[in-house]
């Protein structure tokens, strides 16, 4: 198996942090690498637009897999058939401290075409996640101040 795995430390609370991961209606807003469409609920399907640096979108339709609030968000899902290209993407957070959580967001690749695709987008893939995360921690970590 093949996996993208990337972490961040977010300084606020895995609570803030949810709101957001799961506010799908403001990705467009805050989120460089994933909009989605759909509801977070164990068993129902998506709409994941990727956006990859240089190409240009890709969507997926993935089913969800796992909803833990406040640690974690995971689905599935398969480029044309299941055993092609099948990707199991999540979202971890994990508690450091009162106001500091540890963000881990990466994808489980398996199936015939999965080094060869991984060969052509694990670089940029990689990159998306981690301005993902970026983001999320900027959004998470904004203090309004009037």
């Amino acid at each position: 198996m093949k996996n993208i795995r990337t972490e961040i430390v977010i300084n606020a609370t895995p609570s803030s942090i949810w709101k957001h991961l799961m506010d799908f209606n403001k990705y467009p807003q805050w989120n460089p690498f994933v909009h989605i469409t759909g509801k977070a609920e164990v068993g129902s399907q998506l709409e994941n637009s990727f956006f990859l640096e240089e190409q240009k979108p890709q969507v997926f339709r993935p089913v969800v897999l796992e909803v833990e609030t406040e640690k974690a968000f995971r689905w599935e899902g398969s480029l044309f058939f299941k055993g092609l290209f099948d990707g199991e993407h999540y979202f971890l957070l994990e508690s450091i401290s009162d106001n500091q959580t540890r963000f881990v967001h990466g994808e489980n690749f398996r199936g015939i075409l999965s080094g060869l695709i991984l060969n052509m987008i694990g670089e940029k893939t990689q990159q998306g996640f981690e301005k993902m995360n970026d983001a999320l921690k900027q959004i998470c970590e904004e203090v309004i101040v009037a």
